[in-house]
């Protein structure tokens, strides 16, 4: 079986655009209950702790956003020459039928 130099895999999809949005969505949500915490903490702590709890609280936003919008910029990968095919013939849904195939003599 001849495969083209850049063929691509079927695994070299990229994400749905769905799953990138809530893996972004999360990955925001999670760095804004950490900044949440730090201005709690800056109510709490004494002295010059407060002006670290809310320089890193500052930074917090700035890095939060960064992470939310960062998108996978990775190339995808691409068929190699060595690659050996793989002989299946379809994914199943996990329900598998048996039975027998009757062809018609006419």
């Amino acid at each position: 079986m001849a495969r083209a130099k850049d063929a691509a895999l079927i695994t070299s999809a990229p994400r749905s655009r769905s799953l990138d949005l809530e893996e972004r969505q999360k990955r925001y949500l999670i760095t804004m209950g950490v900044r949440t915490a730090l201005f709690v903490a800056f109510l709490i702590v004494p002295g010059w702790w407060k002006l670290v709890t809310l320089t890193l609280a500052g930074g917090l936003a700035l890095a939060a956003v960064l992470l939310a919008n960062q998108q996978d910029h990775r190339p995808p990968p691409t068929a190699t020459e060595d690659a050996e095919p793989v002989d299946a013939l379809a994914l199943t849904t996990g329900e598998v039928l048996t039975g027998t195939i009757e062809e018609d003599d006419s």
